[in-house]
């Protein structure tokens, strides 16, 4: 699968490696053979992304079966570590009163690192072991899929309206719909505001992750297309990644914890 091999040029390499193991009927698939249109499955996404979850929140449920109140081992004080500090990060920004919340933003905090630190795995290793066995195409890092960052966005957008409904009741939350910011005089007006808002929050949310990751994945490809060369520059960029796949889990988690706190929130 290496460009570096002649198998493909460097055109095709980076396509091959930026394309979806995808199934979806004979309707969707265009005159090459490839998937297109709203139900096309990515098989690579849904199963890499499920796996890492059943794998990281089973190991979470293992410990926390397990923990003890004596001196806890390496794992569980790591796992403690995490959670106390999304626990404080939602402690200093939402300011309601929900059992929601603090579990919501560690799922999303641990689930979105492990996607990302999927591209902290050397290019061609798992595309070139799915090969082996016959598949064609697979993308190993879930948070590079628009349409999984867009899901992830969604259940965010529907958790904070049905928080806000949950809180405020449905008469109050449709008064602020229509009378935030400049009244009921200008009701048309602060609909049209809060419609632009509400779509703009799982747009902004999502493309943020997405676009991150895959400028990163980008550049992974890019390096492995040096051949020889590509040991000096990889570590770095890997070691340099890490910071950025930490990050943009961080910044998902605490967007999330802000939309939750407004919803909460009256005016």
């Amino acid at each position: 699968m290496s460009a570096e091999g002649g198998t493909l040029t460097t055109t095709g390499y980076i396509q091959h490696h930026l394309t979806n193991l995808a199934v979806c009927s004979d309707a969707a698939k265009d005159a090459t053979g490839h998937c297109h249109g709203f139900w096309t499955f990515h098989l690579d996404t849904l199963l890499v992304s499920g796996i890492l979850g059943l794998l990281v929140f089973g190991l979470m449920a293992k410990v926390a079966s397990k923990a003890t109140s004596g001196v806890p081992g390496n794992l569980q004080s790591f796992i403690e570590m995490v959670v106390g500090m999304v626990d404080q990060q939602v402690k200093d920004t939402f300011h309601g009163k929900s059992a929601l919340v603090t579990p919501l933003a560690i799922t999303i905090f641990v689930w979105v690192f492990v996607m990302n630190a999927m591209d902290l795995i050397p290019v061609d290793f798992l595309p070139v072991t799915a090969a082996a066995v016959g598949v064609d195409y697979l993308k190993v890092v879930p948070t590079t899929d628009p349409n999984l960052t867009f899901a992830m966005a969604l259940s965010v957008f529907f958790i904070t309206l049905f928080m806000g409904l949950k809180v405020k009741g449905f008469g109050h939350f449709m008064h602020e719909v229509f009378a935030v910011p400049f009244g009921l005089k200008l009701a048309p007006v602060n609909l049209l505001f809060r419609i632009v808002e509400e779509i703009a929050r799982p747009i902004s949310l999502s493309l943020r992750l997405f676009g991150n990751m895959y400028a990163g994945e980008m550049v992974f490809i890019l390096i492995a297309l040096l051949g020889i060369w590509q040991l000096p520059l990889a570590l770095p960029w890997a070691l340099f990644h890490i910071l950025i796949i930490t990050l943009q889990a961080f910044v998902f988690m605490m967007l999330t914890i802000v939309y939750m706190s407004m919803a909460a929130e009256s005016h």
